[in-house]
Parts: C-alpha cells; structure tokens; sequence
C-alpha cells in the first residue's frame, strides 16, 4: 500500500507542496487549506487515510523537523487525516525510537492529548469503517488479541487498548521494569529493530543532560496519560470493555501496570499522578454502571433492586430483618428434615451452590454469608429442641445438619477460595469479579473467624439441647484447658465428670461449632483465646486419668475388643480419622467376630453423633458393604455369602430414618443404592438352607439377610407411590426419577471425572467412595432378579393383577403360601378353599406342618405374593375370609418373608387407586373401630390448622357419626396388618417401610380416611399422638387446592407481619417456620407455623402446575399490602411536608422495597421447592409471558402507581431468584447446561415486547419496571446468564431500554454480553458518553 502510495501522482504532487511550504515557511494552516482544495478537486475524501500514511511516511525519519509536524497537526486540526489512524502509525515510528527522537516523542505524546479522547466525532464519519481497518491493519490488533472480527466499534476498543498499552510498556522500558514483567518483552514495537547509533534531531538536543531530561519527561507524560485513560469517562469504560471480553490479555495488562504503579521513579516527578493514584485506579473495577451519564428518574431504584438493600438498616424495620436475607436456605435446611425425603444429591452440593446464589443476589459479605449460615443453621436445631415420637428424623439429624453439614459447605466455600488458581490466565470474561479480587483477597477464612466471633452475641440460639449438654461442656473445657496450658488427651474426657471441674465449663452451640472447624482445619486453636470463649483458667486438674478406661484412648493404645471396649466404642463417637481407620482395618482384616464387632462400632454413636468425622464414617460403611472379592476365593457362590453376619449388622445398623437420612445428607444414597442391590441378588438368591449365629445368640438366615437390605434399598425411592405422578413441561418430578436406573445412574456419574472435580471437595469424596466399590459403571442389568422384580412391581402397578397361570411354579408357591398362612384358621376346613380372585384360585386344607413352608429363595417367593394378597383380599370382600383371618394371615406372611411387606404395600396402594373394592364399616366387630377418639384427633387437627384459617372439614358431617366410619378395602386391610406390629427396635425398620406406604395410600382415599387411621394407630401408639395427627392434618391440603391456596396466602401474611396473629405478629423466618410442632407448649398441640405445614404436603400433591399461578397472583397481593399499609402512608405523607423529604422518601421507599423483596424471595422459594427446574422452567416460559400479555384489573385509588411499579420489581426479584435457585448464577452446576433455552425464550418475550410485537395488558409502569430490575439483576449479580442470551435480543433489549431514558442500564447490559455486544457497548459509551 505505501508503494503504491508514493507512486500515486497525486501523492507526489502533495508531497512536492509540502517541500516547497517547509522550504518557504509557509503558514500551516495555508499548507491545508492548499493540500486541502488540491485533495478535493482530484476527488479524494477527507478526511483521506491515504494522506495520513503519506505525511507520517514523509516525517519519519528524514523529515523529522517541527514545521513539518506543525503541517502534521494542523492537518489533524482540519480534519483532513483521520486523527486516530495518525496516533497508530506513529505509534508504530515513534514509540521504538523514541529514545533516538525524544522530541517526536514529546510530539507524539501531544497528539495523544489532543485527539485519542475525542472520539465521538471520529466514528461518525463515512470513512469510520475504512479508517479502523487501515487502523487494525496497521497495528495487526486482530491477530494481537486474536479477535476475529472486522466491526469498527470493537476495533476501537482494541485501538484504545493497544495505544495504553504500548505507551505502558514503553514506560517500564524506559524505567528498566520490562523484565520484571511476566512476559519479559512487549508484545508491541516498542524498540528499534535496528541498532540506535546517532539521533536524527539536530535541533536542541545536542546537549546531554537536556536529552535525559526530555527522556524523563516524556517518561513521566506518558504515565500520566495512562492514567487520564485510565480516568477519562468514556476510554475507562471502553478499557472495561476489554477488561471484560479480552481477560487473558487484561491480566497481563494490569500486572504491568501494577509493577508500574510500585516501581516507578518517574512518577515521584509527577504533579498530576501519584504512584497510589495509579495503583488505585488499578484496583479499582469500576463497574460501568458507576458512572454518572443520562439516565432515567427510577434510576435510584436499581440500586435498591441489585445491591441487597435488605442488609441496610432500612431492612431491620418492620417485621424484616438482616438474617430474612437467608429465608430460603432456611426452608431448605427445614425441609430436608422431612422424613420422607432421601436425596440423590449431597446435602453439601445443594446448601454450597444456595450459598453462592444468595451471596451474589444479596450482595453480602462473606463475614455476612456465613453468620446467616451459622443463624439458619441454629435456627433449625432449636426449631426442634423436644422433637415429638414417631417414625420421623429427630435431633440427631437436624445436629448432624449443623455441626457436619454445614461445616463441609463451608470447607468447600474456603478451599474453593485458597484453591483458586494464581495464574490469572485461567479466569475466562465470565468472571463477575476483577481478578485482582480473585487472585489477592482470599478473605473467606477471615470472615469466618469473624463470623464466629460475632455468633457469640447470639445467646438465644446457642442454648444446647440437652442431648448435647454433656458434649457441649467438654468442648468448653478442652479450651479451657488449652488457655491454661494443662495438656490432656482424650482420655481424660472420656471419664472424667465435667461438674467436677473447679471453673464451670459450660459449653454451647458455639463451641460444637467450633471444634467441628478446628476438626476439619478451618480454624486453629487461638480460636480458645478469643474473648469470651471460656470462663476462666484453672492451674491443675481436679484428678488424674484412670489408666486403663475403656473407651477410644485405650483402643488405640492396643487394647482388645472385649464386650465392654465395645459397648463404650459404640456409645461413645470417635474423635478422629486415625480412630476409625483402625476400626475399618479390623473390619475389613479382623477375624469374624471383630469384623461383626467393627461394624457395631462404626453403626453407632460415631456414625450419629461424630460430627467431626462423619463423613469419614459413612463412607467406611458403604465400602464395607461391597467387600471385595478375596483373592483366595474360589466358590462357585458369591463372595458376600461370606460376609453375610457383617452385612447384615451394617444394614440394620444404618435402617433407621435419622441414619438414612445421614447418608442422604452425604450424598451416598446412590452408592449405598448400588452396595444393596448385589445384596438382595445373592442372598434373594439363596435356598434358606443355611444360616449364620451372631455373637449375641441370635441366628439369622439368607431370608433375613434379604429383607433387611431389601427393605432399606426401598426406602431410598419412592416404591410406594401411585403410578401417575405429574410431570412438568419436559422435566419429570423428582419422585418420578427416584426409581433403581435413576440411583445407579447417579452413581455412575460419580464416576467420572469431570475437568471441576478436582476444584470440589464434595465430587472428590463421591468419587472416591465410589470408585472404591466399583470402578466401573453399574446397570441394572447386572441384577436380573432385582429387574425382574421390579418390573413385574410396576405391572402389578399400572394395570390389574393378572398372568398366573395354573400349574405353572408361581402357582405352585401361591398355593403353598395360601395353605401357610391360612391353615391355623381353617384347619382342614373346606370352607377357605375357595379363595378365588380375577386372577388366582386355591384349594387345599390348612396344615400345620412347618415343613410344608416354602423352602424357596426370597424372589421366588415375592413373585408369588401379589397374587396370594389378591386371592386373600379377594375372599374377605366375598365373605369366605374374615377381616381377623385376613390381618393375621397377612402378618404370617409378612413374619415369614419380611421384604413381603414391601409387596404387600405396593399391591394395596394400587388396588385403592383403582376404585373396585367396596369400602368396609370401621365398626368395632369386623374391622377395628376409631370411635374411641376419632373427636379428639378431629379437634386436635383444627388446633394444629388454626394459623393458617383453613376450615377442617367436620368428621360427623362426613361420615354420619363415628360408628359409621369407613375405609376401602385395601386400605382397610392393609391398616389391621400395620397395627398387628409392636413398636419396637426389631419392628422399626419395617415400620420405617410400610408408615410412608400407609400414610401414601389413606391420603389418596378421601377424607377422612387419614383421621380414622390415625384415630386407630393412636390407640396402639399413645406417644405418637402428636406425629399421627400432624401427619392426618396434612391430608387437609390434598383432597382440596383452595385450601392449600389459603396455606400459601398464610405463608405470606406469616412472613411479612401483615396480619395481626401472635405467630407471625413479627413477620420473618420465625412466624414463617414457627417452632416445628409437637406437645412441648402449654396446653398441648399449638397452631403449627404455616411453612412447617406446607413443607409437609407439597411432595404430595398431585397438580403442582397451579402453584406457580397462585404464587404470582399473592405475590401481587403481598406487594398491593406493602404498598398501601398504614406504615407506608403515613410515611409518605410527611415526606410531603418534610424539609428532608427526598431523604426520608427514599427510607421509606428502601423499607418498602425490603418487604417486597422477602415476600419475593419467599415466592421463589415455594416455587422452587414444590417443583424443581420443572416448574421453574413452566413459570419462566408459560406463567410469567401470559401473566403480562393478561389485562389485569387497575386500581385507580391513591397510591396505584406505587403498587404497579413495586409489583414489577417483585416480579423480577422472583425471576431472578427462581431462576438462580434452578440453575445457579454460574455454570458449574449441571442444571446449569438449562438454562440458555428457557432464560433465551424468555428474553426474546421481553425484547419482542419492547420491539412492540407483543401487546401487553399489564400496567405500563409495572412492565417497566420489571424489565429494568430484571436487567440490573443480571448485570449486577447474573452477569454469566447474559452471555447465554442471543446477541441479537441483546442488541434489541438495549435500545428498548435507552427509548425509556434507560442507556446506563443499556450500556451495562451490552457492556458484559460477550464480544458480540462490545462494538454496540463502545458505541454507546462513546455516543452518549462523550460531551
């Protein structure tokens, strides 16, 4: 090109002119005005790029006199050379020769002062495009930050750049620091490619000391111009731009500056710039919105919106306060308690990513983080300090929640942030945070201490249960001991009487809290310095330590494992990883007694109430329960027949609800899943012609083997649920992948090791555990039984009994069972020989012969068990058998093959949905009767349902008095055969499996079935009173959606304190979720929080889909009661006669906003939680769009406009935080890869909307305001949801913003889109922007 320039008669000519001004001296501006009419009578645009490479060729290096830069200058002055096409092809002459030409340079500098700030009328030309490709041509920015794109406006953010960078590197080398850099050498021509002899300026610059001295002008010029780019409104957010989008480039960028801003001597010489200036500007990341330009009056209302305003002191009015920030992570701690929840997912997994939304959406600290943490947590404990009886997690869980849980999450949160990568190379334009933050702050360790330090001041929630009493005050003193500086072991503890210490050592929640930190090294032990922490010091112990104790401390001294080391290694939990690890070396090791002595050990008090080592604990039992393969073996049976005493006690010891839900918590429910399955495989396997005796005495067999695993491995899905359960959208429910593929699929995925499993503790431990049983993927395949079963469980299921063919081997076992289980009945009476159904028939005398018992495996047997119940219930309906007869036969049954009972549930709960059975009189003669206090449950279930103003429907109106109380048939049966257990340790178990099935199966009857099986259980189980009738209460809310819609508005009115009930007369977390319910208040049950009520229920309901509309639609009520409150009002009218109006205005707005926001976060959480990413999915693409295409009726009364603007802040608050809670504000999670397609549909609602292709029938004012809040939303706490959005429906929500006056909220949307809105962001920055 500058070939053909010089060769171009035309440019010759111009030259010629310019030869003959300088030897005239001729004016500069007649120069232009010549050079000018010359360029344009030949036809040549100006301003002409040609003309620029023509008069830099020309200057640099022959003509290097200051005539002809003064032509240079008034040529830029006049317009007729591009000015920022000039600063690039000096750059490329200038910068490298600048120590040979420092006056070019000084000139130079001048330029960049004068021109590359005003670039407003430099992009409106028509030669705009054509000059920035001379421009990347020149300065090769396309191939240098390897963006592949030719758009005008992004080649100006690279222009502006490169031009700070250059001048940035040029500095370091002038002070010597290149070196210093990590790259060691400029990417930029910043030295002569050839070696420097003599200068070519010949005026002035002969004199040596004034040459260094112009060199250190310059020096100092060019760094105080950096930092007017760096300062300057419009190229400061453009370099944000190239912050954002060119990241690998911008570490290394500010790196040097920040070397710079340390090392430099120039800058002591500067008056315009200090070294601390600079490294402020450096630090700070200035987000575009920060910058005062045109924008609109609500503008103030963003930063309510975005910034969590609910930590401000405007929160801690009226009924919100700071800990109301955490409401949903304390709904989610309250409804993992729920008893018949067992997660795939890990506890840790589901809080840490809760904790990561919350923190970004609030905008708290991390000190503020994990306080609320550290609240909800505690919160839940005394939430249920005296649990009520029954088949219900109790407080070990709600501790193990606390004390292990919790502090796994915030392990991870910790090394997540001290493992963060120190290249900052790896931080891709995602990051919402400035790398410097990322790579220097690590600050999450500190806050933890602080965090802690300050829960001190909350006495009221640190009170321990008295369960933990004792381990709370040996905590306390093993601090003060420390502090003391009297050194004891363990085993001190282990006998010593805390009472007896001569300083009282009362403990607290916080000192759990804190071992468990100090356990897992998140805190050292200066924690015991901190003020307060413990009472006083002591100067010598009261006694010494016996010498032989049985307890942990003798055991790992050597001691053996008599009964008694046993009972005390199992009352007691092991305070460390080395204690357990010998324990599971002895049960992997250990002869046959002490592996049955080892897995008695890890079962009890270390695996419920060793919070420090709990996860260590739960993962040596999973792998002990897939023993591997001995190396010697060589049977033709499998190995685990071998292991058979050993599993059997890890399985029983692991069957309770609190244990299961442990490992639930855990994550290992799939794995534990994946250990059973080959389990009931072997030993459903096995003739029952063998069995093993226990050290106890007691003897067990393949059957009982079986039907221990068999029953746990159901309980971790939902078996007992009806066939029809409702899917949302395209995304089934929860309960409907909690099936046996579903579990070992999970597992599978532990296995493979995704490219962030490194990055996270809780995958790591997964992964281990799993790979430890298996390395390699499990299917369902692998267990032909198991499948069989199962699907044979599902016809039975979905479709009436049928199949059994006469003669066949199944018939043979139906007949044997029959005669089993009915002969002491019908001893050799013909009369129950008949016992025929639709599907079976049987024949044959009662015999009592034990002999004739089935000597079958168990799978045999349980195929064959369907069809006995069938042909059973069948009689009774017809009179042949009596309902006694019935239960008790069913029992024999269930006592002879325990996993039956499994079978036997699944069978009723189908058969009552089917609707063919007669229902049967509860009347005291054939049936068991609840006349006994079927009242007293009616009026004890309005107690429990007195918060929340739903009316109970009246027992005596629905079935005509007690006496004539009626069930169906199989629900009927099914009850009598529940109440024949006891309830004892050897039942639980069992009970543990067919309670949820029960309960199931009375709540799809229709009322009052489930009162009248509680009114029956109570009579066996007095002290589960309380748990039946809240279970019977729940049924309220199944059989009718207006009355569920009432507990929802409940929710609401508890939560926002705006009904003047006593329990919610305060509002927040506490009116919301109460103190769980039970006996423990005076005068009985008392009114049960309406939160803890709806937790209950949601999981079975039926139709979920109407949630998402009746939480809109109170959402709007709620926002319409803020609004119009008494409070606001009077608020509002003395802000018109107030002197500080505006002030108190935005207070009384603030705390508006405040409520708005809980009743928003509340909605979100309903949502989420009744229905997962399925019916966040369904409201995001289907609620929400027709909510706002809908006319809704508009109050014209005072304050409307309020309300309509407030209600579209709520709405996007609650769009926002559903969609964080589904799939995360980052993308680490899987549910994440769903969120691009439905977040995509709805922003194309939006812009469409804003392009006017969409009629609206909202309010106009609610619209925009919930377009504008969901926008800053997302910049401001979402910024990787923006790059998943079309750039083309950015572009367009962009200028649908700036018609509102919006262009900051524009800028800042475009601003963070990625490369493919940065040409747009410039644009707009440099348009709007620039005076």
């Amino acid at each position: 090109m500058e070939l053909s320039l010089q060769s171009s008669r035309l440019w010759e000519e111009v030259i010629e002119q310019t030869k003959v001004a300088k030897e005239k001296g001729t004016d500069p501006l007649f120069w232009a005005l010549q050079v000018s009419s010359s360029l344009s009578s030949s036809g040549v645009a100006l301003p002409s790029t040609d003309l620029a490479h023509v008069l830099v060729n020309y200057i640099c290096w022959d003509n290097n006199i200051p005539i002809i830069w003064k032509f240079l200058d008034k040529a830029l002055m006049m317009k007729i050379v591009p000015p920022l096409l000039v600063i690039a092809l000096l750059s490329q002459r200038v910068l490298p020769n600048r120590r040979s030409h420092p006056a070019a340079y000084r000139l130079y500098l001048e330029f960049l002062k004068r021109h590359a700030f005003a670039i407003k009328c430099q992009i409106s030309g028509p030669d705009y495009e054509k000059v920035m490709k001379s421009i990347d041509a020149t300065l090769h920015l396309s191939e240098i930050f390897g963006l592949q794109t030719t758009e005008p406006a992004i080649l100006v953010v690279e222009f502006i750049f490169s031009i700070v960078w250059q001048l940035l590197d040029a500095s370091l080398d002038d002070e010597g620091l290149l070196e210093l850099t990590e790259e060691k050498v400029s990417r930029w021509a910043i030295k002569p490619q050839e070696m420097e002899i003599d200068g070519h300026d010949v005026y002035d610059e002969k004199n040596i000391a004034y040459l260094e001295w112009l060199q250190n002008f310059n020096t100092t010029m060019a760094i105080e111009i950096i930092g007017q780019f760096l300062q300057n409104k419009v190229t400061s957010r453009i370099l944000y731009l190239a912050r954002r989008n060119m990241s690998s480039h911008w570490v290394n960028f500010i790196h040097s500056l920040r070397l710079l801003g340390t090392n430099s001597a120039a800058l002591k010489n500067s008056k315009a710039l200090t070294s601390e200036d600079l490294l402020e500007l450096t630090s700070d990341s200035r987000i575009v919105l920060s910058r005062k330009c045109k924008t609109s009056s609500v503008q103030k209302f963003h930063a309510v919106m975005a910034f969590g305003s609910l930590a401000s002191s405007a929160g801690l009015c009226h009924g919100a306060s700071r800990s109301d920030l955490w409401l949903p992570l304390d709904l989610v701690l309250e409804d993992a308690m729920d008893g018949y929840l067992v997660n795939t997912t890990s506890a840790v997994e589901i809080i840490t990513g809760l904790i990561k939304t919350l923190q970004a959406i609030n905008g708290t600290s991390w000190h503020d983080t994990f306080l609320g943490l550290w609240i909800s947590s505690l919160r839940l404990v005394q939430r249920e300090r005296d649990p009520i009886e029954g088949p219900i997690p109790r407080l070990d869980t709600r501790l193990c929640m606390l004390l292990s849980i919790i502090i796994l999450v915030v392990a991870d949160l910790i090394e997540e942030d001290e493992g963060a990568p120190t290249n900052e190379k790896e931080y891709g334009s995602t990051t919402t945070n400035h790398w410097k933050e990322m790579k220097f702050s690590r600050k999450r360790r500190d806050d933890l201490v602080s965090s802690l330090q300050v829960l001190g001041d909350y006495q009221g929630l640190l009170a321990p249960p008295k369960s933990v009493v004792s381990a709370a005050n040996q905590a306390a003193a093993r601090a003060m001991l420390f502090v003391s500086r009297i050194n004891v072991g363990s085993a001190y503890f282990e006998c010593v009487n805390i009472k007896d210490m001569p300083i009282s050592c009362s403990g607290n929640m916080r000192h759990l809290i804190v071992e468990a930190c100090i356990a897992r090294n998140l805190l050292d032990t200066s924690a015991y310095f901190w003020p307060g922490y413990v009472n006083g010091r002591i100067n010598q112990l009261p006694y010494s330590v016996p010498a032989q104790a049985p307890g942990w401390s003798s055991f790992m001294k050597g001691a053996p494992l008599t009964s008694v080391m046993i009972n005390a290694l199992v009352s007691s939990p092991a305070s460390s990883l080395a204690e357990l690890e010998k324990i599971f070396e002895i049960a992997v090791n250990g002869s046959e007694d002490e592996k049955i002595s080892a897995a008695t050990i890890l079962c009890g008090a270390s695996l419920i109430r060793g919070w420090n080592i709990q996860e260590y604990t739960v993962q040596f039992i999973t792998r002990l329960m897939s023993p591997p393969v001995p190396a010697n073996f060589s049977g033709s049976d499998s190995h685990l027949i071998d292991y058979a005493p050993m599993l059997n006690v890890l399985i029983c010891g692991i069957a309770s609800v609190d244990c299961v839900q442990i490992f639930s918590f855990h994550g290992l429910v799939p794995q534990l899943a994946c250990s059973l399955m080959p389990i009931c495989e072997v030993f459903g396997s096995c003739v029952p012609n063998v069995s093993w005796n226990l050290p106890s005495g007691e003897e067990i067999s393949p059957r009982a083997v079986f039907s221990n695993a068999f029953a746990l491995l159901l309980k971790l899905w939902r078996f007992n649920h009806p066939p029809i359960e409702h899917g949302v959208g395209d995304v089934p429910t929860v309960g409907s992948q909690l099936t046996p593929e579903y579990l070992l699929l999970v597992r599978n995925s532990h296995l493979l090791s995704s490219e962030n499993t490194h990055k996270d503790r809780n995958k790591r431990r997964l992964s281990e555990v799993a790979s430890s049983s298996s390395p390699e993927p499990v299917f369902l395949d692998s267990f032909p039984k198991l499948k069989v079963w199962y699907r044979h469980h599902q016809r039975c299921i979905a479709a009436t009994l049928s199949g059994l063919v006469h003669g066949t081997t199944v018939h043979q076992t139906v007949e044997g069972l029959l005669n089993m289980i009915f002969r002491k009945n019908h001893k050799g009476s013909q009369s129950i020989t008949t016992v025929t159904s639709g599907s079976s028939s049987s024949s044959g005398a009662g015999i009592e012969d034990n002999s004739l018992k089935p000597n079958l495996p168990a799978w045999d047997i349980l195929e064959a068990v369907p069809y006995v119940v069938d042909a059973a219930l069948t009689a009774c309906a017809h009179g042949r058998l009596s309902p006694r007869e019935l239960a008790t036969g069913l029992k024999d049954l269930a006592d002879f093959l325990p996993a039956s009972l499994a079978t036997i549930a699944s069978y009723f709960s189908a058969e009552v949905s089917r609707c063919v059975w007669k229902p049967v009189v509860m009347n005291g003669m054939d049936w068991p009767s609840p006349a006994a206090n079927l009242s007293n449950v009616e009026e004890h279930i309005k107690k429990i349902l007195a918060a929340t103003g739903v009316d109970v429907p009246r027992l005596s109106a629905v079935t005509g008095g007690s006496s004539l109380a009626t069930l169906p048939l199989p629900l009927a049966a099914f009850l009598s055969l529940t109440i024949t257990y006891k309830i004892d340790k050897a039942s639980e178990r069992f009970l543990n499996l067919a309670g949820p099935a029960l309960e199931s199966l009375a709540a799809d009857c229709p009322w009052p079935c489930m009162p009248i099986v509680a009114s029956l259980w109570t009579q066996k189980a007095k002290r589960w009173f309380d748990f039946l009738v809240f279970s019977a209460s729940r049924t309220v809310f199944l059989h009718n959606s207006d009355a569920t819609v009432q507990l929802l508005k409940s929710c609401f009115t508890a939560t926002l304190g705006l009904n003047i009930a006593p329990i919610s007369s305060n509002g927040g977390v506490g009116a919301l979720l109460g103190h769980g319910f039970g006996s423990h208040f005076c005068g009985g049950l008392s009114p049960v929080a309406p939160g803890i009520l709806y937790l209950r229920i949601y999981r079975s309901m039926r139709d979920i889909m109407f949630i998402t509309e009746e939480v809109v639609s109170l959402l709007m009520h709620s926002v319409k009661e803020i609004a119009c409150s008494g409070m606001l009002k009077q608020k509002l009218e003395k802000l018109k006669t107030s002197r500080n109006g505006l002030k108190y205005g935005q207070v009384s707005l603030a705390a508006a906003m405040n409520r708005v926001k809980l009743a928003a976060s509340l909605a979100a959480s309903l949502v989420w939680l009744s229905g997962g990413h399925g019916l966040v999915q369904s409201l995001i693409k289907e609620t929400l769009p027709s909510w706002f295409i809908s006319v809704h009726r508009s109050d014209r009364e005072e304050g409307s406009g309020l309300v309509a603007m407030l209600g579209g802040y709520a709405l996007a608050y609650f769009t926002v935080l559903c969609g964080a809670f589904a799939w995360g504000v980052d993308s680490s999670s899987s549910a994440s890869k769903r969120r691009p397609k439905i977040l995509g549909s709805h922003m194309e609602f939006l812009a469409s909307a804003l392009d006017g292709k969409i009629s609206l029938g909202c309010d106009v004012a609610t619209w925009h305001a919930y377009v504008s809040g969901l926008v800053s939303l997302m910049v401001g706490c979402t910024p990787n949801w923006v790059l998943e959005v079309d750039v083309d429906v950015l572009r367009r929500l962009s200028k649908g913003l700036r018609q509102w006056d919006e262009e900051e909220l524009a800028l800042a949307l475009l601003g963070i889109g990625g490369i493919g809105t940065m040409g747009a962001a410039a644009e707009l920055i440099i348009e709007h922007c620039d005076p």
